[in-house]
């Protein structure tokens, strides 16, 4: 039977024997992995999008949000940490206490962007196929999640076994609006102390140390869009969410289907009388990883564009969409190029398009570095929309951050990750924008490999058939363990 700790012994992870510290982890990675995956999957069962038309006191994201909250803090509680929803269940977390107040900790979230189109199997569970699993939030972040709160149960299980204490707490955060304004971390920050450091699993190994700026947009039309007068266009359909490209676009034309040829990446099917329905297939994907996408919104209004199917008023909001959607992701097009030498050149995409009283809203995502401001892209794009008719306006700015990749927490994460997995790594920035940049030290950490070679079949992160591999969230258990570990040994 374990020992409760006693007196002032800390946990020393430098006096264990490296072989035999390795054996015992990978030997309790093997002894929970198949209930790990159960616990993933009771997330993933929970569809978490945030829905704040049906928020309630308690449920400020909305029940579904909040459901996947409590099913997180539930799981925290049975492996043994003291778990608890904070005031308004806007956000929860669990401890393990410490020798000491300071605290050390992760933070991951439980609710997602809603499924999109083009999913082959169903988004809200958890399909094991060929060692992926695949369901959305299993690699952002549910699953990334399941994999921290058991690096910390063994950790604590760890000190217990050895009748001995952690030198600092140990805190998990459980947070359920990351996808969208991360309210949570905004008013959790504002009511508890900060953590001295923490990591969130939720982003590429080997280590983030910096995030570009995020900027969000929307440009409106004039009023010449829904089949009245000479408008050909009844209406446009495409996208789930502005952080993501579309992989389908829709739209409802006074035309007949006889009038338009199909293509290979656009669908022509009758609609009613006089109309048609034109459907594109891009390939979707996160709009901080553009490259390698295609964007079906700038699929559709290439094919109205090039067959002529637009008044010459509604010609001139198609164009800006061109621009913005088919034209490239570095922004050249849209004037707002630009490019720094710690987070590389800007990235901007269309999100989603909704016809809106005669109107079309085409919304923005711009991944923007230290080269260029909010201030200044918000007046081009303004610029922009002036000169094709339509307005400009700025929906939410999150300025780039950046810690040092010399630091010794970052070291220490560094070392962990190199020490699973056998490579020599050095810190990296990304486009993606985590819980990390809200904290003064913090970084994300994994738990997605980009060097992985993955099947086809496995989607990406915001995409359809969502996936990671088991061997992958069971390296980073493994290097959530270590990072837990190494980071308990230094004075902070």
């Amino acid at each position: 039977m374990a020992k409760e700790p006693s007196g002032d012994k800390l946990l020393d992870a430098g006096s264990l024997d490296a072989d035999q510290l390795d054996k015992k982890i990978d030997a309790y990675v093997d002894e929970v992995w198949e209930g790990a995956v159960e616990d993933i999957r009771s997330l993933v069962r929970i569809p978490s999008v945030e829905d704040t038309l049906a928020a309630q006191p308690g449920m400020p994201w909305g029940p579904k949000a909040h459901d996947a909250l409590v099913q997180g803090l539930a799981i925290a509680s049975k492996l043994g940490m003291d778990a608890h929803e904070c005031e308004g269940g806007r956000i929860g977390y669990a401890d393990v206490a410490g020798a000491s107040d300071t605290q050390i900790a992760l933070i991951c979230h439980t609710d997602v962007v809603p499924e999109g189109l083009g999913w082959t199997v169903d988004p809200f569970d958890v399909t094991r196929r060929e060692g992926y699993l695949i369901g959305r939030g299993v690699l952002d972040d549910k699953g990334p999640c399941v994999m921290g709160l058991y690096a910390v149960e063994f950790v604590a299980r760890l000190a217990r076994e050895r009748g001995e204490r952690l030198p600092y707490t140990l805190r998990f955060l459980v947070g359920n609006n990351e996808e969208t304004n991360m309210g949570d971390l905004d008013w959790y920050l504002k009511n508890y102390d900060e953590p001295a450091f923490a990591f969130s699993p939720d982003a590429d190994f080997p280590l983030i140390c910096g995030e570009k700026g995020v900027f969000h947009g929307h440009f409106e039309s004039a009023e010449v869009f829904g089949g009245k007068g000479d408008s050909r266009i009844v209406e446009m359909d495409g996208g789930t969410v502005a952080n993501a490209i579309p992989s389908q676009a829709t739209a409802t034309v006074r035309a007949t289907a006889g009038e338009l040829a199909a293509t290979d990446v656009v669908d022509v099917e009758p609609a009613g009388d006089g109309l048609a329905r034109l459907t594109s297939h891009g390939k979707g994907g996160h709009a901080s990883l553009p490259e390698g996408t295609v964007n079906a919104i700038g699929l559709l209004v290439d094919y109205l564009l090039d067959n002529g199917v637009c008044s010459a008023d509604e010609r001139a909001f198609l164009e800006l969409q061109h621009a913005l959607c088919s034209m490239g992701h570095d922004g050249a097009s849209l004037g707002i190029e630009s490019s720094d030498d710690k987070f590389g050149a800007l990235t901007v995409i269309g999100g989603t398009v909704r016809t809106e009283g005669g109107r079309l809203r085409q919304t923005m995502d711009s991944r923007y570095p230290t080269s260029i401001t909010d201030e200044q892209i918000a007046c081009a794009l303004a610029t922009l929309a002036d000169a094709h008719a339509a307005t400009f306006d700025v929906d939410a700015v999150k300025v780039p951050f950046y810690i040092d990749p010399e630091s010794p927490e970052v070291k220490a994460l560094l070392s962990a990750y190199d020490g699973v997995t056998g490579k020599t790594s050095k810190a990296i920035t990304i486009g993606g924008g985590t819980y990390a940049r809200k904290f003064t030290r913090a970084c994300a950490f994994g738990p997605h490999d980009p060097d992985e070679v993955v099947p086809g079949w496995v989607g990406p992160e915001h995409g359809p058939d969502e996936g990671i591999s088991e061997a992958s969230l069971k390296c980073a258990m493994k290097v959530y363990i270590h990072a837990i570990l190494n980071l308990m040994q230094l004075d902070l």
